[in-house]
């Protein structure tokens, strides 16, 4: 069998003292991906991403996982990444990856054509920065978010006039700066799966009652959701404007002030899969990590 590291961090194991609240999506995520890949002849193997024992060149395939720490330790991660990409085969790619990690791909993204959320991007998260985007986005409500960051981690919401939250609820340098959309807590936000540019399944998120955060985490839940045609050529039409081999890509699409969809995030990297919301998300994913992993032997 081909091994396959899937790498996770040390906080999501549920006997490990700093255990995240939504550790065992690990459990949910890597349990459905195991068995499926199995059958495909791929043995997918846990492997803590900041492990000394940690070897890459033992894999035919690395994926990145639940490593939902390393925001905390990007100039590590970054290095492990490149190791990775070095003694096997890193998927998603490094130069997918490096791009992802910081939310300024969305610039990006949104110079391509993709249908965006409009933004702010500052240094640091400031009074006067803060103060200056309420009138930049002419709102009265919005969400700052880190540019390194992810599953809400120093994400702080504010409405013009409250009282700013301390420094440490809000990102630590870089930020970006959006309207608030009510539409998260009244329609919630769609989640498209695709694995190898293949659709999976979709996922409806909704935050827990008088929050905006949809993650498991701060009580958010999901459902089942069968995308219409148009909304499905929507979520594709953003992959269209990134090349290359996609073992994963996560769309992340709310309703903006205008009533249409727009991208919130395209996840490249460490995105939780919703696999109980995929009733076959195993098989095509082992699918797709087959097929990579064949077409780089060819």
């Amino acid at each position: 069998m081909k091994r396959v590291a899937f790498l996770t961090a040390s906080c999501m194991f549920k006997d490990h003292p700093d255990a995240r609240a939504d550790y065992w999506e690990h459990d949910l995520e890597f349990n459905a991906l195991k068995p499926a890949c199995a059958k495909f002849g791929l043995q997918l193997e846990a492997r803590i991403w900041d492990s000394p024992d940690f070897d890459p060149a033992l894999y035919d395939a690395v994926m990145v996982g639940t490593v939902w720490d390393y925001m905390e330790k990007p100039d590590a991660f970054s290095a492990l990444l490149a190791r990775c990409d070095q003694a096997s085969l890193l998927l998603n790619p490094l130069s997918t990856l490096t791009w992802n990690m910081r939310k300024t791909y969305l610039k990006d993204l949104a110079d391509r054509g993709a249908p965006m959320i409009p933004t702010v991007w500052a240094d640091h998260a400031t009074a006067e920065t803060i103060e200056a985007a309420f009138d930049t986005l002419g709102a009265e409500d919005i969400v700052i978010k880190p540019v390194l960051g992810a599953g809400a981690w120093r994400q702080a919401r504010v409405k013009r006039g409250d009282h700013l939250p301390e420094p440490d609820a809000l990102p630590p340098a870089e930020c970006m700066i959006q309207p608030f959309l009510p539409a998260v807590a009244e329609e919630g936000e769609y989640t498209f799966l695709f694995f190898n540019r293949s659709f999976s399944h979709c996922a409806l998120k909704r935050p827990a009652a008088g929050d905006y955060r949809v993650q498991s985490e701060f009580g958010g839940s999901e459902s089942v959701y069968q995308p219409s045609e148009d909304e499905l050529a929507l979520a594709r039409s953003v992959l269209d404007h990134v090349e290359g081999d996609l073992l994963y890509a996560r769309v992340d699409m709310l309703r903006g002030l205008d009533g249409k969809l727009a991208l919130i995030e395209l996840e490249l990297i460490e995105p939780y899969l919703y696999p109980e919301q995929g009733a076959n998300m195993g098989n095509v994913f082992a699918q797709a990590l087959m097929n990579l992993i064949d077409g780089r032997a060819d």
